[in-house]
């Protein structure tokens, strides 16, 4: 089996820490090496010093992910950091130089691949790798329930969107109330009619000595 190696956006997000559980549960097969990469923002300051400090937020933050991967018995993980733009260019770059074959990001409002998406024609063929985007559940109310679990996936639409959505949310199972069951005073009117008979005899016996 070949050593597939997923890249998994990090991002001080809720959702990119869903993603990557989401690609622990459902994604991961043994053997197969998770990186976990982070690019901060580039910056116009020239100094030495808030580039490490950056550098080292990035590194810390990655460091928490890699803690969801160790409740994972046996996972294979590394982590990148490094400085680039917020659309999507730089992750791009790392992802074809890692030689990844699938990218999985949380996806939220100003999620850099939308503006792949805008930018580009076909983001997977971009990145010459499949594309996940992890999305939470969107509420919509349907006669006083929310919708469940559904995957969307977006090919060649006139948004150039062509990459696979994924809309998670946790099971849930309808309370199950136990039948009522009638209490029975007398369940067994023969028992009670022996039993009184039986006590019947014992009495004349008692009597009689």
């Amino acid at each position: 089996m070949d050593v597939r190696k997923i890249v998994v956006v990090v991002e001080d997000v809720e959702i990119a820490r869903t993603a990557l559980q989401w690609t622990l549960q459902n994604l991961l097969r043994y053997g197969d090496i998770i990186t976990l990469l982070h690019i901060f923002s580039i910056t116009r300051s020239k100094s030495k010093k808030k580039l490490r400090l950056l550098r080292l937020q990035g590194f810390q933050l990655a460091l928490s992910f890699q803690d969801i991967c160790n409740n994972f018995f046996n996972t294979k993980t590394e982590i990148v950091v490094t400085q680039g733009d917020q659309d999507g260019g730089k992750i791009g770059a790392m992802v074809r130089e890692i030689g990844a074959s699938t990218l999985v990001a949380g996806l939220h409002e100003q999620s850099f691949l939308y503006r792949l998406a805008m930018s580009h024609n076909h983001i997977a063929s971009n990145l010459n790798c499949k594309v996940l985007a992890i999305k939470q559940p969107t509420p919509l109310m349907t006669t006083g329930t929310r919708t469940k679990t559904r995957t969307i996936c977006f090919q060649d639409s006139s948004t150039n969107m062509d990459f696979s959505q994924i809309e998670i949310n946790a099971l849930s199972f309808p309370e199950v109330i136990p039948p009522k069951i009638p209490y029975q005073i007398c369940p067994d009117r023969h028992s009670i009619i022996w039993r009184s008979r039986r006590s019947m005899v014992k009495k004349k016996l008692i009597n009689s000595e």
